[in-house]
């Protein structure tokens, strides 16, 4: 089954931090379950929080925001209810929808292994300490971010996970990968021909899975 086009993530003057994702209905009354990209969980979906939402452009809720009413934990889960999502019918409409916050583009995320795309973008990509490209740009997914490296003429597309990418350090300007066999093998370029980096620009929030 091909899920519908989603919109591209919003990319306003303020940078965007994703948190969330509406995965399922929960009940009669309008709740919905979450998918967590927060380590503040509390804090983030607090009543009144107000998120924007990344939805099709055939959504009723394309271009709307979307308010938290009430935030709990039902067996575990993580489940919410927001502003004018009063049945279950409404909340179906929002399932896959992402949450993003607006956070000052100066700022550093607070959750642990988060960092704003305009941080990665253009940082050294090294592999067993030599530079074999550089970070393009970040692509976010559902199930977890991409990191889109260019190395000589190919883009690898790599996930952002601990095991791939265990070190990101933005003041030496680098992040280390150790991928698996395969994923750099036959580039154009080679560990002796670093590809050079570029300026960083605004860009959205990416969270490094374990």
């Amino acid at each position: 089954m091909v899920a519908a086009a989603q919109s591209p993530a919003p990319k306003p003057s303020r940078t965007q931090l994703r948190v969330g994702r509406l995965v399922k209905a929960h009940g009669l009354k309008g709740a919905l379950k979450l998918e967590l990209y927060t380590d503040d969980p509390d804090g983030r979906f607090r009543p009144g929080a107000t998120f924007t939402l990344q939805v099709p452009t055939s959504s009723p809720w394309h271009g709307k925001p979307l308010t938290v009413r009430e935030f709990k934990w039902m067996n575990s889960h993580p489940v919410a209810f927001f502003e004018g999502v009063d049945d279950r019918n409404a909340a179906e409409e929002l399932v896959r929808a992402i949450l993003w916050v607006d956070e000052d583009a100066t700022s550093t995320p607070a959750e642990e292994d988060a960092w704003y795309d305009h941080q990665l973008v253009g940082l050294d990509v090294v592999r067993d300490g030599e530079v074999i490209g550089r970070v393009a740009r970040v692509d976010h997914f559902p199930a977890q971010d991409l990191l889109i490296v260019e190395a000589g003429e190919r883009e690898i597309l790599v996930p952002f996970v601990k095991a791939i990418v265990p070190q990101v350090d933005i003041e030496a300007g680098r992040v280390v990968v150790t991928p698996p066999p395969g994923l750099f093998e036959d580039l154009p370029g080679s560990a002796d021909e670093p590809e050079p980096g570029v300026t960083a620009g605004d860009g959205e929030g990416a969270d490094r899975e374990d």
